[in-house]
Formats: C-alpha cells, structure tokens, sequence
C-alpha cells in the first residue's frame, strides 16, 4: 500500500480521516494501518467508550453506519473498526447506504473498513464515492521480483544491517507471507547485537533456514555447475519436503534460468538497465553473468523446457511412484547435464 508511511504518520500526529476503507490481496498493510487506527490513535480510557470493534460476518452496513452516525461519549472522536469487512452483505440497499454516508460523514467519527484478500467492486456508486473522497486504499501483493527489495527496505527501517544476499535468503524461504516475514525480522531485530549484520549463520540459527542448503545455495551451485554442491543440496532438500516444497524449488528456478536468459539477450548493456529487467539488486547481475557464461541461451532455455518438464511430474503426470527426494535429485542431474540431454520433440 504505497499510503501506507503517511497513513500511520498521520495516525501518529492525530491527523485521521472520517473514513478508511482498506481493501485488496494483501491483508499484512491492512492489518498494520488498522492495527495502528485500533491501538494508537485514542488514548486507553477513551477506548472503553468510543472504540467499537466488529466483524463484517456479525453484523451489517446498516448496523455499522448507524453506530457511525452517534456522537462520542466522551472526548471528541469516537472510532469504529469494521474487520473481515469482505464478509458483509454488500447488495444494492446497502450500497446506496454507504454512498450516502460517504457523501456526507460525521466528523467525529473514524469508520475503519478491512476488506481483505480482494477488491471492492469498482462499478459500486459506494466505491467509486469512496474513490472521490480519497478513502479508499488499496492493498496490493507485493511482486515476487521485489519482495528482496521490499524485505531489504524493512530492514533499513528497523536498523538491521545485512549481508548483501540475505533478503533474497529470506525472500526464498519465506516466501510472500509479509507478515511472516515482518514477525521474523522484529524478532532479529530484537536478537542482533548493536552493529551486528545479520547473515546466513543468524538467519539459520534463529529461522531455521540452512545457510548450506537452500534454494539460494541451490541455485548458485547450478548457476556454477559445481555438481558435488548441487547433489549435496539436492539430497538435503529432499529429505526435508516440508521445508523445501518442491513447486516453490522449481518457481525459483524458473525465475533464475529465466533471468539468465536475459542476461543473454541484453548482453553489453549497462549492468542497472539489465538489473532492471530482471527485477533483482545490481550486485546480483555478476552472477548471471557467471551462468550465462557456463549455460548458453540454446542450453539455458533447455533449462527452462526441464523444468517445465518436471512441474508436469510433481503433478504426477509421466513420475509413477516418484517421490520429492527423486525428483530433485533427477532435476539437478538434467540441468547439470543440459548440454549433452537430448529433448524431447
């Protein structure tokens, strides 16, 4: 949510709007900005009489705005958070009713919506007065290519200093679960030593991420074509399905051989328009470079061909009775040897 820093600022300084309605895929930003609204903006003996918290299956637009249209009880604004809003009855009554309350809001009230995991309908005329009122936030997924970045920017945010490969380290393994992701950091954030840097040694002993064997060490071992590594990691990661899925394994992969692959169609450019293109950090660009080098673009769009291979059998379709462990095992094996694989026509 790119209001996000603004809203809790504002929040912070008591500077509130009558209406947020916080809605889309992501729930982590909503949860923060309405988290923020539930705790931080009236005082502890204000809340017992002008907090109201309900939740969107308990109850009705029309119950909500009637409570919104009532006057604090004591101090001056009164504040009510609608959470699951996603799961109100949303026909056209109630659609005529929150456009009108829309158009014209108790001042003294702060009407708090949570509509998480999807859109409000934009064609409601609630919607797009929401829209016009500038109250409505949408909450996107943060793309797979920036969640290093994102993971990166929350580490500047809490003071964490990393080494250069650890938000990709994190972004593997822990994968698009902010919150997660969110809860992890505070708690390195609380661990590290003033001036410590958080590497893969803190990451594995406090997350539980190998720093031997992982998706990322995978990937470099393949990117190198150092086999002993790659059979190594390839024997760990099978005996730990749980922790090493294997359509996260082969989305990973995908994503890497892929970005190889525009390394070599953008070859001699600068290195910031080919990071660019691939959506990762500068500092990573020498890598690609390193596997373009080692898996030409006629060998790594083989790749890219394996690994669509083996998505159709983690499915089951042409793997009778192979297991995880196989698979891995079988995939690095054809990778490794793309150069002397015959395909399939």
């Amino acid at each position: 949510m790119k209001e996000l820093d603004l809203i809790l600022k504002n929040i912070k300084n008591k500077e509130v709007l009558p209406i947020y309605f916080f809605h889309g895929e992501e729930a982590y930003f909503i949860d923060v900005a309405v988290k923020a609204l539930e705790h931080n903006f009236l005082e502890e003996d204000e809340k017992a009489f002008n907090q109201t918290v309900t939740y969107g299956k308990d109850t009705s637009y029309q119950e909500v705005l009637s409570l919104a249209r009532q006057f604090p009880m004591m101090g001056d604004k009164q504040v009510i958070i609608v959470k699951e809003a996603q799961d109100l009855k949303f026909n056209e009554e109630e659609n005529r009713i929150l456009e009108a309350y829309v158009e014209n809001p108790v001042p003294s009230t702060v009407l708090v919506f949570a509509h998480k995991h999807k859109k409000l309908d934009s064609r409601k005329k609630a919607a797009k007065a929401l829209d016009k009122a500038n109250a409505l936030f949408l909450s996107e997924s943060v793309k797979e290519s920036n969640l290093p970045k994102w993971i990166s920017d929350e580490c500047t945010k809490l003071n964490i200093k990393t080494a250069p490969n650890i938000s990709h380290l994190l972004a593997e393994y822990l994968g698009n679960d902010l919150s997660r992701i969110a809860n992890e950091l505070n708690k390195l954030k609380i661990i590290l030593k003033e001036g410590e840097v958080l590497d893969g040694t803190i990451v594995e002993n406090h997350i539980g991420i190998s720093k031997e064997y992982n998706i990322f060490e995978l990937q470099k071992a393949l990117g190198t074509k150092n086999a002993n590594a790659a059979f190594k990691i390839a024997h760990f990661m099978g005996k730990n399905p749980k922790n090493n899925p294997f359509v996260m394994m082969l989305a990973s992969l995908y994503n890497y051989f892929s970005n190889v692959i525009i390394y070599q169609t953008m070859a001699g450019q600068p290195p910031q328009a080919i990071a660019s293109q691939m959506g990762v950090n500068p500092y990573f660009v020498k890598d690609y470079a390193e596997s373009a080098r080692l898996y030409p673009l006629k060998h790594a769009t083989r790749v890219i061909s394996i690994l669509r291979e083996f998505d159709m059998k983690g499915k089951g379709l042409g793997a009778v009775n192979m297991g995880e462990a196989e698979l891995i095992k079988e995939l690095v094996y054809k990778i490794i040897n793309v150069d002397k694989i015959k395909m399939k026509v």
